[in-house]
């Protein structure tokens, strides 16, 4: 089992068997290199641990455990937890700043105790098979167990093309569960009981209203001592750290945060694309000369999006509806190349501080749903995406229909979603008739509402869409898919200052004017920082990392694939071995890719979606031997 997560810790392994407990790590040596083996124990060898990720406050957490009389045998992150374990029991999550997933055995009482961190940064599964209780970071390991049999969740894959994720605690897996972010649970004879002890909650806050200038001034001042002080606890480390550098305005701020209030020397790195439509390297050599870092720039071409696409998905473990991931897969992979095993990035800004287009999104749909008339419609339009080609030049009705707001959508607590949940919907169209029949009469939308924290529905909008943001969308892809499966493939860790829980807190409480102004996204956070970045990196319109898509598996020119892999798992025979999806209506979708070099946002999902299922399918089910994989079987 160990040895499939491997590439997660290439530097040290080890075991703890006894009776009936065996836990086992793969360590990432970043912190105290010489004694952080594990697992590890306490003095008394009553308490034993299995620990992914980092605690950022260990030194502050140790000073007041050896204030309180507890000594240690190393300089290690892990064994704070085993010592705050000791004198709070399972609260000690409570203490702690940042980012986790462990297992603890505690002897004395026979119980086995996991957590994972409030945001969801590092991931940690378990099922039930028999008498056994399994746990892992990636659901290969789990399935490298004899007992384990492996299954799609069909439920599970209608989740995922509907939210892009699966809802947890279910799993693209039949009977593999993932434990939620901000929970903790324990299994103790036979019993598994589950329980949350953080939530994101806008509750009583957040409603807009004027604020004097000079209040606005001390929220943006104490916005940036948090910003700075989540920076430096996240540059602790016995090993060089990274950052990325995309040339967007967070991972921006994290890089001048790091240049201008820490004595880190800094060395950035950032993906490269052909086509203009997707490249911002303008942008990123702008923040290098204004910044002055050592930068490491890897070009990404269509073809290697195309290549390493059956890679990304052998440790994405889901499919993926955007190939988004695949760039992000060989940019770790050249910051490995570098020498480094931690990175800083800006994930979480878009989502605390409202930078996300969908925010901007459902303030003209209500706008529109309530003046249906107004010739501002098409105009604001164009104004939210002045990056998307295809809405130059279409008609005034086109645009006008692009964003229908229907009476009951108002009502409606996913109303800031739905324009993209619909469009994600829609691919269900390539779903085979048996898989249908299968889900006809069930509402996804059902069992997402009943997950809602209570007194959602008195929220304001603004925050209702960041929570649906926040608590689904980050850790069920972006976290996962763009974040720790394809780093730590490659064994870097990412780090993120913006998802330290004092900041998204602190967010939760603003006012939402501070967080978006009319329409200019993310407020407060660049009256905070504007003057850290330069001015063409603060002023750039919004553009979302995307990656090329089905040019990258077709070549429409010579009406050719550009995958072999590509072509036979699109194949009737492939499609109808594993039954999935209808093999006459992927088939025409295959002809039009073949034969139109530009395709719409829903062709480039449906076939994205199509192949990673196929390939989930090829790897998991079928191709899955136990032994550790290079990733294309």
């Amino acid at each position: 089992m160990i040895r499939m997560i491997r590439h997660r810790g290439p530097d040290d392994c080890g075991t703890y068997i006894h009776q009936q407990v065996g836990l086992a790590h793969a360590r990432l040596s970043i912190i105290d290199l010489a004694s952080g083996h594990q697992p590890m124990s306490n003095a008394d060898q009553t308490l034993w641990i299995v620990f992914n990720g980092e605690i950022f406050n260990f030194l502050e957490l140790r000073q007041q455990l050896e204030a309180r009389g507890y000594r240690f045998s190393t300089r290690s992150d892990t064994e704070v937890i085993l010592h705050l374990y000791e004198e709070h029991g399972e609260d000690c999550v409570h203490f702690m700043n940042g980012q986790w997933a462990f297992a603890l055995w505690d002897a004395r009482e026979r119980k086995l105790f996991l957590s994972r961190d409030r945001l969801g940064v590092r991931p940690l599964f378990y099922t039930h098979t028999g008498r056994l209780f399994l746990f892992a970071s990636e659901v290969k390991a789990i399935f490298a167990h004899p007992q384990v049999a492996r299954r799609l969740d069909f439920h599970a894959l209608d989740e995922v093309f509907t939210y892009w994720c699966t809802l947890p605690p279910r799993t693209i897996f039949k009977d593999i569960l993932e434990l939620p972010p901000g929970h903790s649970m324990s299994v103790k004879d036979g019993t598994v009981k589950v329980r949350r002890y953080w939530q994101l909650n806008f509750g009583g806050h957040g409603t807009p209203h004027a604020l004097d200038p000079h209040r606005e001034e001390e929220l943006a001042a104490e916005l940036r001592q948090l910003l700075i002080d989540a920076t430096r606890l996240r540059l602790r480390a016995d090993v060089p750290v990274g950052a990325y550098l995309s040339g967007g305005i967070d991972s921006t701020i994290v890089t001048a945060l790091v240049k201008n209030f820490t004595e880190t020397p800094l060395t950035t790195f950032s993906i490269v694309f052909d086509d203009p439509d997707y490249d911002e390297s303008s942008f990123q050599l702008e923040a290098v000369r204004f910044l002055k870092t050592d930068h490491q720039m890897i070009r990404c071409t269509r073809d290697d999006i195309g290549k390493f696409l059956p890679e990304v998905i052998w440790h994405t473990e889901k499919p993926i509806l955007r190939t988004a991931p695949v760039p992000l897969y060989l940019l770790s992979k050249l910051v490995r190349q570098h020498g480094y095993k931690v990175v800083l990035t800006g994930e979480g800004s878009d989502e605390i501080m409202g930078g996300y287009d969908i925010f901007k999104e459902a303030k003209i749909r209500r706008f529109w749903g309530a003046r249906i008339d107004s010739s501002m419609r098409p105009r604001l339009l164009k104004r939210l995406y002045p990056y998307m080609r295809g809405l130059r030049g279409q008609s005034e009705d086109y645009l006008k229909a692009f964003f229908r707001v229907r009476p009951e959508d108002l009502l409606s607590p996913f109303f800031s979603h739905l324009p993209r949940w619909e469009l994600t919907t829609r691919l269900k169209v390539f779903f085979s008739e048996d898989l249908k029949q299968e889900l006809r009469g069930r509402s996804t939308y059902q069992d997402l509402e009943a997950q809602l924290p209570a007194g959602f529905s008195a929220w304001d909008k603004f925050n209702q869409a960041q929570y649906l943001e926040t608590a689904y969308l980050l850790p069920g892809y972006i976290l996962s898919s763009q974040g720790d499966r394809v780093a730590m493939a490659h064994a870097v860790e990412g780090r993120f200052p913006f998802l330290d829980h004092r900041i998204v807190d602190f967010a939760a409480r603003l006012p939402a004017n501070l967080k978006m102004k009319v329409l200019q996204e993310k407020y407060l956070l660049k009256r905070a920082t504007g003057d850290l970045v330069p001015e063409s990196v603060l002023r750039r319109p919004k553009q979302p990392y995307r990656a090329p898509e089905a040019s990258s598996l077709f070549d429409a020119e010579n009406h050719t694939f550009r995958q072999a892999y590509a072509a036979e798992l699109v194949s009737r025979d492939a499609l109808r071995k594993y039954g999935i999806f209808d093999p006459e209506t992927v088939d025409r979708l295959v002809e039009k890719c073949l034969r139109e070099p530009r395709l719409g946002v829903k062709d480039g999902m449906a076939v994205v979606g199509i192949l990673t299922t196929q390939l989930i399918a090829e790897q998991f089910l079928e191709g899955f031997t136990g032994r550790v994989s290079d990733g294309k079987n």
